[in-house]
């Protein structure tokens, strides 16, 4: 189960300009340098005492996309976090146990993650999107909060992920997310399907070297 990824460090630097939109753009980029600041760009479990929020990618209902920071941890309703680990979500089971918020998708941008020790990156460190559940909540003041969950996969057969853990984020190639942030497109079984075999080719290219 993946509970830290991030953006940059290790000496790595992101270029934004091509990165996932929208970050480059002004109002993106301002979030991304305060939350990169003030959490030196590792993403970790939302806590109770310590409040990190994390950027997310979504797009809004005429399908125009927008970042926002989101507490990593399902909320069903207003009250606070599920007692079940809502952290990460499998993909085997996005049409049972996660139905609801597999209508409500995501992505999280990162340049890396890091499963049983191994942090793992693409060779040129370039910034890739994960999959993610998110539930809107009003709250008992009457703010709304983002939250979300980390879409698992089986990490390939043979893989450098595989050596690590049996289980990965699940990676996005470019060409999947439109199709996976279109807020008109139902999350059912052939969208299951289509972003496993997807996911495939990127999430091999993954190394810890």
């Amino acid at each position: 189960m993946c509970a830290s990824y991030g953006l940059g460090g290790n000496g790595q630097t992101i270029e934004l300009a091509d990165g996932l939109e929208p970050m480059s753009e002004p109002g993106p980029r301002a979030l991304i340098d305060q939350w990169m600041n003030e959490r030196g760009g590792g993403a970790t479990i939302t806590g109770k005492n310590a409040l990190n929020l994390n950027p997310i990618i979504r797009a809004d209902p005429a399908g125009a996309r927008d970042m926002q920071l989101a507490w990593w941890w399902l909320w069903l309703d207003g009250t606070g976090p599920v007692k079940f680990s809502a952290f990460n979500s499998r993909d085997d089971r996005l049409m049972r146990s996660w139905k609801k918020p597999f209508q409500h998708r995501a992505l999280l941008p990162a340049t890396w993650y890091v499963e049983k020790k191994g942090r793992f990156h693409l060779p040129e460190h370039e910034i890739f999107g994960v999959a993610a559940l998110t539930s809107t909540v009003t709250r008992d003041d009457g703010t709304e909060l983002v939250t979300y969950s980390m879409v698992t996969r089986d990490a390939p057969a043979g893989s450098e992920a595989e050596e690590y853990w049996g289980r990965m984020p699940l990676v996005l190639p470019r060409d999947m997310h439109d199709e996976w942030l279109n807020p008109a497109r139902p999350g059912d079984a052939k969208l299951v399907a289509e972003v496993q075999h997807a996911s495939d080719e990127i999430s091999r290219a993954l190394t810890t070297a």
